[in-house]
């Protein structure tokens, strides 16, 4: 590499998107920037108590332009815009939206712009329960298990589940619907230019993690698995996932109106994108036989073996193997916690009740006070827990928890099931509560590698990226003490954005694999948690505590076990 050249990454979280220009020569950081997605922000499209989360495109086509834009404004401007070979994204998932045959969302068209059912439905949407049990039930009448790649059991957080419940609950969306395609995919069609959705590049990763693509059957499921599932998905199989691409390859160049916008060349090379979790994976130099946790919201657990380790091996239980959705030419192995971040925060906002329902009718302080005040604590309250958390004693843990407060992904996606606390009595406290969520998410995670390991793949170590990894020394040392074995944190601060513009670096033809970009831009780790083997035996038993009631709640989960619900 003789002259200086840089790449962005563009990562689209659950609340908001980043983008990070990055030297492609060692993996700096030249600059970044975040968006908070506006509408989202208000809850606008989102209704919590019927699991509906959907989020307007407009949110993440503002968040594009302006991230990239002051991430070129603060590394210097036209002279660092000359230096970008190229772009990559990655995104939450599963996050479809219908679209119409040009390939524009139909909520950018002026009938549908305030229909939820027009807009991208998040991952953490859970409202195609139902569909998703329709296809587990429909799967068992064929004699090709076409749910083994996805470790046998479908999810209403992915692809057709959700397509389905679109289609049967909105007739006017239906009528006007021509494809769904990811946020993945979509967005680098968006920057490309295209208008015609027959060109658009699906994901291998999205395909065959959430859209029951599996190279080892040819593509999809046949036509014949979705029509009788139901009638309305005629058609639909046709115009999705002819082919899948790898994220080392271009979906095409820099539109001329983009490039306008952005201030960037017609020569940037624009990738085909993935998922979050797996490109996070790479940015955070991910090793066969390591768990890479990207811990935010939620998690997404990423683990790649080489394609010869896994020939004629299925692991059950977890979101799917595909082959190249992580590193091209290895297995990639994805599971998962539905909630992670998502448990803390919904204690935080249930103990905040009264400073977001009181505060502001104080008699004593003014309306200015009052909001100054409850910004203050609020941002006070995950750390202090934490603190006193850590200052209890072993001997006083009478209180345990279920992590299933938004379902359950891995193992055995259910998102039906629900949380529970147990065992509070008149000295229970914020702290032990708090530390019952905390050993539940943890217990979350070990699960995951116990479904790994009983079923023969060795996981060696845990990569750590993500918010809370970096961000909460508690949750990551009883993490590393209940899976009892060692956790590197990654040292990069938006390590999927780090993963996406390595990504970017090789589609632009500065490395020829992402092996060598994860080599020469790899950042490293910054610190190391080791188990604390004197806590081994009773987090042991606190884990077959979690499991016993797990199952509990398991059993009695479904309605006919309470004869008060009809």
């Amino acid at each position: 590499m003789n002259e200086t050249s840089y790449v962005i990454g563009v990562d689209y979280g659950t609340d908001s998107v980043r983008s990070v220009l990055v030297d492609t020569a060692n993996g700096k950081e030249i600059s970044s920037s975040v968006f908070f997605y506006p509408r989202w922000k208000k809850g606008m499209y989102c209704n919590p108590t019927q699991n509906q989360f959907r989020q307007h495109p407009l949110d993440y086509i503002e968040g594009l332009e302006h991230t990239i834009k002051e991430c070129i404004v603060k590394a210097g401007g036209s002279n660092i815009a000359s230096a970008i070979k190229g772009i990559t994204i990655d995104t939450t998932g599963s996050t479809p939206i219908a679209v119409d045959k040009t390939g524009t969302p139909l909520s950018l068209t002026k009938e549908f712009e305030e229909n939820p059912n027009a807009m991208f439905v998040l991952w953490k949407d859970h409202t195609a329960v139902k569909e998703a049990n329709e296809i587990n039930e429909h799967a068992t009448k064929f004699p090709t298990n076409y749910l083994s790649y996805v470790g046998g059991i479908y999810s209403s957080e992915w692809f057709w589940s959700k397509l389905l419940h679109i289609l049967r609950v909105d007739k006017v969306v239906r009528k006007n619907t021509v494809s769904w395609v990811e946020q993945c995919d979509w967005i680098p069609f968006l920057l490309c230019g295209e208008t015609d959705v027959n060109n658009l590049k699906r994901s291998r990763c999205a395909a065959g993690h959430k859209a029951l693509w599996a190279e080892e059957f040819g593509g999809l499921p046949p036509e014949e698995f979705f029509t009788k599932l139901d009638p309305l998905l005629k058609g639909y199989r046709e115009v999705a996932f002819k082919e899948t691409y790898t994220s080392d390859i271009p979906a095409g160049k820099l539109s001329a109106e983009w490039a306008n916008k952005l201030g960037l060349s017609t020569d940037v090379v624009i990738g085909v994108g993935a998922f979050d979790a797996h490109m996070g994976a790479v940015g955070g130099q991910i090793e066969p036989y390591y768990l890479s946790k990207v811990m935010g919201t939620s998690t997404c657990d990423i683990l790649v073996a080489p394609n010869k380790d896994m020939k004629n091996k299925l692991v059950g239980g977890i979101c799917g193997q595909v082959n190249g959705s992580v590193i091209p030419g290895m297995a990639g192995l994805e599971a998962g916690q539905s909630a992670f971040g998502d448990v803390y925060a919904w204690f935080k906002n249930l103990i905040s009740w009264p400073l977001n329902n009181l505060l502001n009718n104080s008699l004593i302080i003014d309306e200015t006070t009052a909001n100054a005040l409850r910004e203050e604590v609020e941002g006070k309250i995950i750390s202090t827990l934490s603190k006193q958390a850590e200052a209890l004693t072993d001997d006083d843990y009478a209180e345990l928890a279920v992590d299933w407060l938004n379902g359950r992904r891995t193992p055995n996606a259910n998102q039906e099931l629900k949380g529970a606390i147990t065992g509070l009595g008149l000295g229970t406290d914020a702290p032990r509560v708090f530390r019952a969520l905390a050993e539940a998410t943890c217990f979350g995670a070990k699960s995951i590698v116990e479904t790994f390991k009983e079923q023969h793949v060795p996981v060696k170590g845990i990569i750590g990226i993500g918010g809370v990894a970096k961000k909460s020394p508690y949750i990551m040392q009883m993490m590393a003490d209940i899976l009892e074995m060692p956790i590197r944190i990654h040292r990069f601060e938006h390590t999927c954005a780090l993963g996406a513009a390595m990504f970017a670096a090789v589609v632009a033809g500065i490395y020829p694999n992402v092996e060598a970009a994860m080599k020469a831009m790899g950042t490293g780790f910054e610190k190391e948690y080791l188990p604390n083997l004197k806590k081994r035996k009773m987090y042991r038993h606190h884990y077959l505590q979690y499991q016993t009631l797990g199952r509990h709640i398991e059993k009695y989960n479904k309605k006919e076990a309470n004869p008060y619900l009809s």
